[in-house]
């Protein structure tokens, strides 16, 4: 294997591998990526067991040689691609055993692993897709993500659902303390699915599409998913198990209703959550805060925390418009507001509530496919 490329190509690649890199793994094999170089092409690939990511590089400043194949490992060979000033990169494969990489004058010299040890990564049969806009994709992976549960108690609830039908597609995550849905109306028909995607998989498909534009392909198999955009094929996994049903949770006809300045209650939320007591779990802290909301007879609203360690903590707020038949005092985690709140993109916001023990949604007019759900925590 011998070839030499310009260096920005080959790290633009590499950034986008390093995210199928794992970063603890009982196969150290994995912590390698497969580089395969054919006539025309040069083939990077990484996989962790949830992701197998895929780019296929046929640019102009692609010189080969000798073709080859090997398994280097990423995480050095990243950094010195990272640190070397070269524009142009030389690499060549001696015996097997060592990969040599020129950059201007100077020289490394990496041991290789074993190619035939790297698992076979089989990726979807590219037919059938569906296309969805990059924008719209990256909005998702934003509105869900965050509301996705971080233990492994109930590993279905650590993926985002996506299902289709009727042409909606409909996105919900939940940890059993909140809920977040947002719905796109598709303009192509497809094929209804309901696929549990992982959550640490959107993460990175979001890094990995973050300045791209156009439009990604989608295509399913039972248990895996592959999306494929510019030269990248990007696939994970899917959990395995049924979705729990929270339409019934999500009704949006709740008598309460207070209308907010998106930023000014964000800012006063976050200002009172300063001093507010953490909630424990099983005497292990768990990381939000709890904040109490008041509707008062005024038609004001107070936010406000009491903390026996530290102190006490208020605002008041006037809201932009309100429906309400009697005053209301809820609890509830701040944490789980503040990112519910950042959701949405429009200004105007409407907090929607039934009374102190039941769950509270939040709406917004200029976005009426987002709801955002979270529960109230009792109060003594």
């Amino acid at each position: 294997m011998n070839f030499t490329i310009d260096r920005e190509v080959l790290l633009e690649n590499l950034n986008t591998i390093s995210r199928g890199l794992p970063s603890k793994t009982p196969m150290p094999i994995l912590t390698g990526i497969k580089m395969e170089v054919t006539s025309s092409d040069l083939f990077l690939t990484s996989y962790n067991l949830d992701l197998s990511i895929q780019t296929m590089i046929s640019d102009k400043s692609l010189d080969i040689k000798e073709i080859g194949r090997t398994v280097i490992p990423g995480k050095f060979f990243i950094d010195i691609i990272r640190k070397v000033n070269s524009m142009k990169i030389t690499l060549t494969l001696i015996e097997e055993r060592i990969l040599i990489i020129k950059a201007d004058r100077a020289e490394y010299k990496l041991h290789v692993m074993d190619y035939i040890d790297y698992p076979a990564v089989d990726f979807v049969a590219l037919s059938n897709p569906l296309i969805l806009e990059a924008s719209i994709l990256r909005d998702i992976v934003r509105q869900t993500v965050f509301a996705t549960s971080t233990s492994e108690k109930k590993p279905i609830l650590t993926g985002v659902n996506f299902s289709l039908a009727k042409n909606t597609l409909t996105c919900i995550a939940t940890d059993s303390y909140r809920i977040s849905q947002t719905k796109v109306d598709l303009n192509n028909s497809y094929s209804d699915f309901n696929v549990t995607i992982p959550s640490k998989s959107l993460d990175e498909l979001y890094k990995s599409i973050d300045n791209f534009d156009d439009c990604l392909e989608l295509y399913f198999e039972k248990n895996c998913l592959l999306f494929k955009f510019k030269n990248v094929l990007f696939q994970t996994r899917l959990l395995d198990g049924n979705y729990p049903d929270t339409s019934k949770l999500l009704n949006k006809s709740l008598p309460i209703i207070i209308k907010f300045n998106k930023d000014e209650l964000l800012d006063a939320v976050e200002r009172v959550s300063l001093l507010s007591p953490r909630d424990k779990e099983k005497d292990k802290e768990i990381t939000y805060s709890i904040i109490k909301l008041m509707l008062k007879t005024d038609n004001t609203v107070e936010i406000s925390t009491t903390n026996t360690q530290i102190g006490d903590a208020k605002e008041e707020i006037i809201p932009t418009d309100l429906i309400s038949a009697e005053p209301l005092k809820i609890g509830f985690s701040a944490r789980y507001l503040v990112e519910a709140l950042r959701s949405f993109n429009g200004q105007v916001i409407s907090l929607n509530f039934t009374d102190q023990t039941k769950p509270f949604i939040i709406l917004s007019e200029t976005e009426p496919n987002l709801t955002q759900l979270i529960l109230p925590i009792r109060m003594d």
